[in-house]
């Protein structure tokens, strides 16, 4: 069952679209990784791991070092309590995070509850786990929680719940209102939440990121997960976590030992020193770059005539694009690399459901430099200059 559910899934959009961008030259706004390196004291911490021994195994949990920042992280800018030995397991980034809580936790049969449009991994591992997901719309403009929707969702053989804010692909905060819904919804279903918050430090002015752990009744039957790559700009070093309580880690941990046992050692040894030293401040001066380059491309983007959805969070901004095309997305962003030369994700492929929602919007990545993000500017003023009138709105 399970490879017939993956084999429906396909190939990722992410592998399709970088090939072509690749393949045709163009600026990759669609992958959400950064194209600049992240803090060269972080490299320092790892090239010393590696040149100080740290090579073999490690604790397949985490390094102690890590772990035991990890928590204190948690504490410090959440005021969430964690046994750092017991509560806290650290793996080859918080994807397999996903895919070790999925397998751990869930039996075959259960259904799971996602909020399209989601991270196509989620729909993937629930496959993984001989599990069924069962999907709830958040809708464009606002992208909120619906709570009869949700409650609607939901069967006697409904297990958990996946959360992810802030939200990729829509940018959303989700608010506290929103949070305790999914909170009072949790409790009275038994269910437990996997809560994806990986862009915890990606928060813009006007948003606050509130934990789901921190929401009344959640800390007993929530897993969360984080990473250091996007806050840290290392995404290719596969660094993710994730904290909760010690049965649920436990079941989260046994799947993990036989997943990949444990992560890149010297690289964990890095990612302690980076929780260890880089605070508030550089917390602040991320935001404040990212901010700028949010607010350059969503300019751009209204510019060249899409109608773009500005993000209160991660480093994406979801699109309209009806204002340029009657194309669907999938169609549209492979053209859009022919004639601008500008790559972004189809956004269709994050839902099953309610497919026509994500077949007129476009994905965007600002996570790239500021030279990258104004050759793309660039492009796509040329590309609107030269459309054919009968295409312009």
């Amino acid at each position: 069952m399970a490879r017939q559910a993956l084999a429906a899934l396909g190939t990722s959009i992410f592998s399709e679209m970088t090939r072509l961008a690749t393949e045709r030259g163009a600026v990759n706004l669609s992958q959400g990784f950064p194209d600049f390196d992240g803090p060269r004291e972080i490299v320092g911490a790892a090239v010393a791991a590696l040149r100080g021994g740290q090579n073999q195994y490690g604790r397949s949990m985490g390094l102690p070092a890590l772990v035991e920042q990890i928590a204190l992280h948690q504490q410090r800018c959440w005021g969430l309590s964690f046994d750092a030995m017991s509560e806290v397991c650290a793996f080859a980034g918080a994807t397999e995070g996903i895919a070790a809580a999925m397998l751990g936790l869930l039996e075959a049969g259960d259904e799971v509850v996602l909020f399209e449009p989601f991270y196509d991994g989620y729909p993937a591992t629930v496959a993984m786990a001989g599990a069924t997901a069962r999907v709830v719309t958040l809708r464009a403009p606002h992208f909120r929680v619906d709570e009869a929707a949700l409650r609607a969702a939901l069967t006697e053989r409904t297990r958990m719940m996946v959360v992810n804010s802030p939200h990729n692909p829509s940018g959303r905060v989700f608010t506290v209102e929103e949070l305790d819904v999914i909170a009072r919804v949790c409790v009275e279903r038994d269910l437990m939440a996997l809560s994806d918050e990986v862009y915890e430090h990606l928060v813009f002015a006007g948003a606050r990121h509130v934990p789901l752990a921190s929401r009344p009744g959640m800390r007993e039957r929530t897993v969360t997960l984080s990473s250091t790559g996007k806050t840290f700009s290392f995404t290719g070093w596969k660094v993710g976590w994730a904290t909760g309580p010690a049965p649920l880690i436990a079941c989260v941990q046994r799947a993990h030992q036989f997943l990949t046992f444990c992560a890149a050692t010297p690289l964990h040894a890095a990612m302690a020193t980076a929780l260890e030293h880089m605070g508030a401040s550089y917390f602040d001066g991320l935001l404040a770059q990212y901010t700028a380059r949010r607010d350059f491309l969503v300019s751009t983007l209204r510019e060249v005539g899409f109608s773009p959805y500005v993000p209160e969070g991660t480093y994406f901004v979801l699109c309209d694009l009806r204002g340029l095309s009657d194309e669907d997305d999938v169609s549209f962003a492979r053209r859009l690399i022919d004639e601008a030369g500008v790559a972004a994700i189809p956004p269709s492929v994050f839902y099953a459901d309610a497919r026509d929602e994500g077949r007129r919007l476009l994905r965007f990545a600002f996570c790239k430099r500021e030279q990258t993000l104004d050759e793309a500017a660039r492009r796509l003023r040329a590309w609107q200059r030269r459309r054919p009138a009968e295409r312009r709105p």
